[in-house]
């Protein structure tokens, strides 16, 4: 059950922003002589103070092990299974079992037979590194062995060869020792400002996301798991307790405890995974496409075709536990709650975490988590100090059937997102802008219907007339749908930016192929968009960017849209988009391995992921860098959500100085 729950919640989380890089894992290769043309491969990782790894073998409950996979090839074949030191054994109270790890440094060991005069043995490692929190991981590594008269001769490798041209090479040096040197790294000419100091709209974007928390925390509040509860648990403490100051006290830490669970969550998912975690599995084709399939299942459960529940027991063994009495009860009784709710509150918080951790930093689903819960938890010590606003409430009913059906229509265009994710970073094309507008009006007006009472599912109740509330939010419903219906022929719909694809991502091109936002002439390649900077005299834009980037969208439909930041990027400066969670493949004598992460670069947003974390130590999207023709920064490169103003500035800032040092 331990080992369901933190799969369940890693499939909950991940996402696209990260921050700095984090690697507090080192390996080294080398092979050993065998005899009887046999090879010894040697895997030896060397871990940060205090960081560890665990075993391949791992008891049940406990956590992921490691994973060797080797590529497969005729020109050798493996003999037995890859072995390991003995580890550290020791009981993991989070488990509940002995896990066995290792810290410091480990080896581990892999006999191979060769089939042919050389071989190429390639493959990866899958594990996690943990201290105060786990960071899933994968290494790849290569073998290069060949065959002499005196023997086996082993030529270890842990690189393929270069990933940019000697030309980048340079380019990509000089830029790196512009961010390195403090002296460098701004010509400060007069007249061009002190450097973009950017904007609070990170601290705002997790304001945000408590809203949302909240938000979602109202929602679960009128399912029909959770409201009945709430006269029920203020009447049973206000009865319990003797007196009404007592009854008060207890449903205040009720609700608190409330808080805690939730917040506690949160926590959990912050430490165990991280942010650097959660962006590395961003944009990976597996973890996308079971988001849609967990949403759509969120999805039909909410329209009443079975209940997602925990196992009976877990909940009985909570249900005793409150009966002890005093706060350890109390708090039980909180437990309870959030147990036998789980049918509806669920999906509610599963989708807040996935919303919350993507393109977000680590304290995401902790800000997420307390809206929340806040939202939850204040309506029942509201009620304990007003007792007589209970008599307002109404009853519970059908309309509570209503709510969860209506969760179910938002969960399904949710889920429409992650399946584009895939789409737009495998470009298999099914999914493109028009298609996924439209699935979008069909929900909306189908959800407008239902309010309407022209569709009924299996749990609906009969509908002898439309209330004033179900009425005012079947209109909205309806104009939502129809505000969307221009977006079909191309209309900006700013509204949802971010969550469709881009707007050139479309059928109808009218014969054009385009794949930059508002025509603008961009490059997806560094060399070929430098080549055409320097022939037409101008600037560059970098702009690392990635196709499942929500604010990466919201930018591009929000602020390069309007028409003062438009005319400059159209105008002043040569843009390069590079989409660092591209899977477009590599040619072979293009892929390598990188000096920076150790992981092997095979397609061409592992090529640009790279080059950002390389270069710029970072692997934040969207990510804005301008330089001049000879890679020099014009201005302190930009990240995240930026208003319309500070845009425009930095773009100013970087042209003035491009100018200035043109004109010297």
């Amino acid at each position: 059950m331990n080992r369901l729950f933190l799969l369940l919640l890693f499939v909950f989380n991940v996402t696209i922003s990260g921050g700095q890089i984090i690697n507090p894992s080192h390996w080294t290769f080398k092979t050993d002589e065998n005899k009887d043309g046999e090879v010894e491969l040697v895997f030896k990782v060397k871990l940060d103070h205090e960081w560890h790894i665990y075993s391949q073998f791992t008891p049940d409950g406990g956590p992921l092990p490691m994973v060797y996979t080797f590529d497969k090839s005729s020109c050798f074949s493996l003999v037995g299974k890859v072995s390991e030191q003995k580890p550290i054994v020791e009981f993991d109270s989070i488990f509940g079992v002995k896990v066995f790890l290792f810290a410091d440094e480990a080896t581990f060991r892999q006999k191979v037979k060769l089939n042919s005069e050389s071989c190429t043995i390639k493959g990866k490692i899958e594990y996690q590194v943990c201290k105060d929190a786990c960071i899933f991981m994968d290494t790849t590594f290569v073998f290069k062995i060949g065959k002499t008269k005196s023997g086996i001769v082993k030529e270890d490798t842990v690189a393929m060869g270069a990933i940019f041209s000697d030309t980048a090479k340079k380019q990509i040096e000089e830029v790196n020792t512009e961010i390195v040197d403090p002296e460098k790294k701004f010509l400060l000419e007069p007249g061009c400002g002190k450097g973009n100091e950017g904007s609070n709209e990170t601290s705002r974007s997790f304001i945000g996301i408590f809203i949302a928390g909240m938000f979602g925390g109202l929602l679960a509040l009128l399912t029909p798991c959770v409201f009945p509860m709430i006269p029920m648990t203020v009447s049973f403490f206000t009865k319990r307790s003797g007196s009404r100051k007592k009854g008060i006290q207890n449903a205040l830490i009720y609700a608190a405890s409330i808080i805690l669970i939730y917040v506690s969550l949160g926590l959990f998912v912050t430490i165990a995974f991280g942010s650097d975690a959660l962006n590395a599995l961003a944009s990976n084709a597996f973890f996308n496409l079971a988001f849609f399939v967990i949403f759509v299942i969120f999805a039909i459960s909410f329209f009443g075709a079975f209940e997602i529940t925990l196992p009976s027991w877990v909940i009985n063994k909570a249900d005793s536990a409150s009966d002890r009495g005093g706060l350890i009860g109390i708090f039980f009784m909180a437990f309870t709650l959030s147990l036998v709710s789980f049918s509806c509150t669920g999906p509610i918080i599963g989708t807040l975490l996935v919303e919350a951790a993507h393109g977000q930093s680590y304290i995401g689903p902790l800000a997420g988590m307390t809206g929340f819960a806040l939202a939850l938890a204040i309506p029942f010590a509201l009620f304990s100090l007003f007792p007589e606003w209970m008599n307002s409430l109404p009853k519970s009913g059908g309309w509570l059937n209503t709510v969860k059906v209506t969760l179910g229509f938002i969960e399904l265009a949710l889920a429409m997102k992650f399946l584009s994710n895939v789409d737009l970073a495998y470009h298999w094309g099914f999914l493109k802008r028009e298609l996924f507008i439209s699935i979008w009006i069909i929900i909306s007006f189908m959800l407008g219907f239902y309010l309407l009472g022209k569709l009924k599912l299996s749990h609906d109740s009969e509908l002898p007339f439309i209330s004033t509330g179900r009425l005012i939010f079947a209109i909205i419903v309806f104009t939502f749908g129809i505000y969307l219906i221009p977006g079909v022929w191309g209309a900006p719909l700013k509204l949802i930016s971010g969550f469709p694809p881009p707007e050139f991502y479309k059928e109808w091109t009218n014969g054009l192929e385009k794949d930059c936002p508002h025509d603008i002439n961009c490059f997806h390649d560094y060399d070929e968009g430098m080549r055409y900077a320097k022939a037409q005299g101008k600037p560059v834009m970098i702009d690392f960017t990635g196709w499942s980037c929500v604010n990466c969208r919201k930018m591009e439909d929000k602020v390069w849209s309007d028409p003062k930041v438009l005319k400059r990027l159209l105008n002043d400066y040569v843009l390069i988009s590079l989409y660092v969670d591209d899977k477009m493949t590599l040619p072979a004598d293009k892929q390598t391995i990188s000096k920076k992460t150790g992981r092997q670069i095979v397609t061409t947003g592992n090529k640009w992921s790279d080059f950002q974390a390389s270069v710029f130590s970072t692997n934040t999207q969207p990510y804005y860098v301008l330089i001049d023709n000879n890679e020099r920064i014009l201005a302190e490169p930009i990240g995240g959500i930026t208003g319309i103003q500070e845009y425009v500035a930095f773009l100013d800032e970087g042209l003035c100085r491009y100018k200035s040092r043109k004109n010297n």
